[in-house]
């Protein structure tokens, strides 16, 4: 069975944090190629949810957390199996200290 993909509120934060940060640097089409990217990579999990490595940083949450790449951004990211969804939980830009994921989500 295919899982449906949810974004959390805090993922669809940081989702527009990228595309303003783009719009302003660069310009709005670049900035929407770049969230499409990320959106595309996402829903690539509904086939293969498991396809993520196990985040370290957050090992110690009660959720599995794994993560995929796209472009210069990790999708985190846990299988809500009550729920029959994986819950994006965060982009973060891997250009940035990586002790930051453990960040409240």
């Amino acid at each position: 069975m295919e899982l449906k993909v949810f974004w959390t509120d805090f993922a669809k934060s940081e989702l527009k944090n990228i595309f303003d940060y783009h719009k302003e640097k660069v310009s709005v089409k670049i900035a929407q190629q770049i969230v499409e990217q990320i959106v595309l990579t996402a829903n690539e999990l509904k086939s293969f949810p498991e396809i993520g490595a196990v985040e370290d940083f957050l090992e110690s949450r009660s959720e599995n957390f794994r993560y995929i790449i796209s472009t210069n951004y990790k999708i985190i990211y846990w299988i809500n199996k009550a729920k029959e969804r994986i819950e994006i939980v965060d982009v973060f830009d891997t250009r940035q200290n990586p002790i930051k994921i453990s960040r409240k989500k």
